[in-house]
């Protein structure tokens, strides 16, 4: 069941919302806003029904946690080879939220709570080509989240985690980010 109350079959509107939702930060988020609400409303397959890549693209949400000292967490992303916000595949009909929430649980073994800079609501939008066997395009909204601690994680999952600053972030090569990273830190940096 979505937030909103509604049923799987009102996904894609609800969906249409979220992204919308979204004040995009440069040129680069509009385009892939537009990019996204026109795959939305396609009727193309949303959600990945086989690993690592059926279909091509399928709906991914990230988190990017936030301690009170206004460190960033990212993690070392095994299959990636890249410094990563956590996150993870939404499941068919599920609320990205309720991603971010079962995802903060299974890979950081935290509870989810939402940052007050965009609630329970995507904070960006990006479209990236992952790297690896089985490249694929994940669309994904990035949530903030307001957490001070993480005392253990999914090891299979991640080579490591740190906390940084957003100029330390901002400091790092891009190829060993997210590609969208830093423009995340920028639109960050002038939301709070």
């Amino acid at each position: 069941m979505l937030a909103d109350g509604s049923s799987s079959t009102d996904s894609r509107a609800y969906l249409m919302r979220l992204v919308r939702g979204v004040e995009p930060w440069d040129g680069t988020e509009a385009g892939q806003q537009a990019e996204v609400l026109s795959w939305i409303s396609s009727g193309a397959p949303l959600y990945r029904t086989r690993k690592p890549d059926v279909p091509d693209p399928h709906l991914v949400s990230y988190f990017v946690a936030r301690n009170r000292g206004g460190e960033l967490l990212l993690v070392a992303h095994r299959k990636a080879g890249l410094w990563l916000p956590s996150g993870g595949h939404v499941e068919p009909g599920e609320d990205p939220w309720e991603t971010v929430v079962r995802e903060c649980q299974e890979e950081l073994h935290a509870t989810a709570v939402a940052g007050r800079i965009a609630g329970e609501r995507p904070f960006f939008v990006t479209c990236a080509r992952t790297r690896g066997e089985g490249a694929h395009t994940d669309v994904s909204l990035w949530y903030v989240l307001e957490l001070d601690t993480v005392v253990s994680y999914d090891r299979r999952e991640f080579a490591g985690v740190r906390w940084l600053a957003p100029r330390q972030i901002l400091e790092e090569p891009i190829e060993v980010l997210d590609p969208h990273m830093h423009r995340f830190v920028r639109k960050l940096m002038s939301g709070l």
